[in-house]
């Protein structure tokens, strides 16, 4: 059996950590570096980094922090935000992540999924998506959030481990920063379409949710969550722990 992974995920803007909920009112929260060497000594089993205004912005992810923070850690780094050609690919990269990942840059070309798994290799490509419920469907949205696409999340998700994502980080922005748990009906329904890695994100409140998310839906193979773990409400030695003492499989 695989052990189930824990995923800090730094949320940055102009070099700082920020958190909202719902993907609004971004607040200030620490810097990207102390943070990520922080969770690299304490548990973590990977680290996200997100620059979440890039695609909104239409520029480049800033690789200054990202190489600051890639040379204090000494777990898998995944990179997102502003990707949108192979030359980001091959930037971030060379900047020390491990693992890419495309959102919006997808949407706008649905080619670039398959283009960089051909390049880089599946296990490489990580697909974000940002889902809310529109209507009673599961709608894709692009721009940090802000954008309705008008595309059904799972045939878009389906789509795209079609063309060689290796793995598939489910944000579901109903839940984002509530803490009132993991979304698990729109988690169940992307594991049972896929048969790639699938990471929960949005929702996490407590160690409990974490043990909810991987006793009622063991497909899921981790789950990523932000401000519970920048403020200290869970310490990720101690949710292992737990998750551990409920007969989940972790890495101690």
């Amino acid at each position: 059996m695989i052990t189930k992974r824990i995923i800090p995920c730094l949320d940055v803007r102009n070099g700082r950590v920020v958190k909202g909920t719902n993907f609004q009112g971004l607040q200030d929260v620490s810097s990207p570096v102390e943070l990520g060497e922080f969770y690299s000594r304490n548990g973590a089993d990977e680290l996200v980094f997100y620059d979440i205004t890039a695609s909104a912005e239409g520029r480049r992810l800033f690789t200054n922090v990202l190489k600051e923070v890639a040379s204090q850690i000494f777990i898998p780094l995944t990179v997102g935000g502003g990707i949108n050609t192979l030359e980001d690919f091959d930037r971030v990269l060379k900047c020390g992540a491990d693992k890419v990942s495309v959102n919006s840059g997808a949407i706008r070309d649905p080619g670039l999924v398959a283009a960089a798994a051909r390049v880089y290799g599946d296990q490489c490509v990580v697909l974000s998506v940002d889902v809310k419920r529109v209507d009673g469907q599961f709608r894709v949205f692009a721009k940090g959030g802000r954008e309705d696409t008008g595309m059904e999340a799972i045939a878009w998700i389906r789509k795209c481990v079609r063309s060689g994502a290796g793995e598939v980080v489910l944000n579901s922005i109903d839940t984002d920063g509530v803490r009132g748990g993991f979304d698990l009906p729109m988690l169940e329904a992307v594991s049972n379409a896929v048969d790639v890695p699938v990471i929960a994100s949005g929702g996490a409140g407590c160690e409990a949710d974490f043990v909810r998310l991987f006793q009622t839906l063991p497909k899921v193979d981790a789950g990523l969550a932000a401000s519970i773990f920048h403020f200290g409400q869970v310490q990720i030695p101690h949710l292992k722990q737990t998750l551990k003492d409920n007969g989940i499989l972790v890495r101690l």
